[in-house]
């Protein structure tokens, strides 16, 4: 038997034993065919072929996946010949699958890649910062607007996107309101790309999939940061948040209180309620995108409004009949 035909036979003695995860497809002196998988989402086929002069010469590698970006197999396919090349003259199948294997259980942020560098690119700010910690699967996000900030670490689950991912210690210095706010809805976030709907499904209605949640929950944290310190009061249309983030109205019944309504525009407490209770009622919308209102500091009825609203004004009414009888 040639060098060639002892390698074939040698990989599928071995393959399967000693690279945990790694499925033998094919196993010919045309084509080596090899399944290398951690996870459902972290799955890399490779292909690999014997050129002349082997082993003298590297062998020809191709590197396939549905869910790996493909920038980043490019990049490890160069890295992948690089490796075999420090075999030549040498079996070369067997070490280029097991550093494959390592190079996925060393990398779990590597399925992350295409929404990482996504991410990354929102981060203009000259102390934004997205640091990635390979061995604990974690990010570190740091985003500023001028004297306002956010920090969270990121923790992404081995199963993910099937799992979700956690966010840990999110801190700004946005009122506790608006902190709770971040926290619930960026949860929710996740939640919504892992579960599916408590709604019973359509009829001929797709069954439901998990799918990649970091980029869609990170990039909510980077808009509040980025947004809000300079969105008006879509009432009075003055700045909500001072320029100063000391300076933010704490006391949740101050009128000047910054409140957030259900599609996300801002309002001071006192214009919120003035709009709210002032004609004309019923489904009353938001002014800047049309949403209804719903917030949970204002419980009454569209019919109490108007009845509460009618008495004022006939009080008003009475009051000025009675100033103009003293005239």
């Amino acid at each position: 038997m040639g060098l060639i035909e002892d390698e074939l036979s040698e990989v599928r003695k071995l393959c399967e034993h000693t690279i945990q995860g790694c499925k033998l497809v094919s196993c010919v002196q045309s084509m080596i065919r090899a399944e290398i998988q951690r996870t459902n989402f972290k799955k890399i086929v490779i292909c690999i072929q014997y050129p002349k002069d082997y082993p003298n010469y590297p062998l020809l590698i191709e590197l396939k996946s549905k869910t790996f970006s493909e920038k980043l197999l490019a990049g490890l396919t160069t890295v992948v010949e690089q490796e075999a090349k420090k075999y030549l003259g040498k079996p070369q199948v067997l070490k280029v699958l097991q550093f494959v294997k390592a190079f996925i259980d060393e990398h779990p942020l590597a399925c992350c890649y295409d929404e990482i560098n996504n991410l990354k690119k929102n981060l203009n700010g000259s102390q934004d910062e997205l640091k990635l910690k390979q061995k604990t699967s974690c990010l570190y996000l740091k985003v500023f607007n001028e004297c306002y900030y956010l920090t969270s670490k990121v923790v992404i689950p081995d199963q993910y996107p099937d799992v979700v991912i956690k966010f840990e210690d999110i801190q700004s210095n946005f009122s506790s309101t608006f902190n709770r706010h971040i926290i619930a809805q960026v949860k929710e976030i996740v939640r919504r790309c892992v579960e599916p709907p408590l709604r019973k499904p359509k009829p001929n209605e797709p069954l439901f999939k998990p799918k990649p949640s970091l980029e869609k929950a990170v990039f909510f944290l980077i808009d509040c940061i980025k947004r809000l310190p300079k969105e008006n009061c879509q009432f009075c249309k003055t700045k909500c948040f001072p320029d100063d983030p000391s300076l933010v109205v704490l006391d949740e019944n101050s009128p000047d209180h910054i409140e957030r309504v259900y599609c996300g525009h801002l309002y001071h407490q006192s214009c919120l309620f003035q709009y709210l209770k002032t004609p004309p009622f019923g489904n009353k919308r938001c002014q800047t995108c049309g949403q209804k209102i719903c917030h949970p500091k204002w419980s009454l009825s569209d019919k109490l409004a108007e009845d509460r609203w009618a008495h004022e004004q006939a009080r008003e009414r009475e009051l000025a009949e009675v100033e103009e009888f003293f005239k």
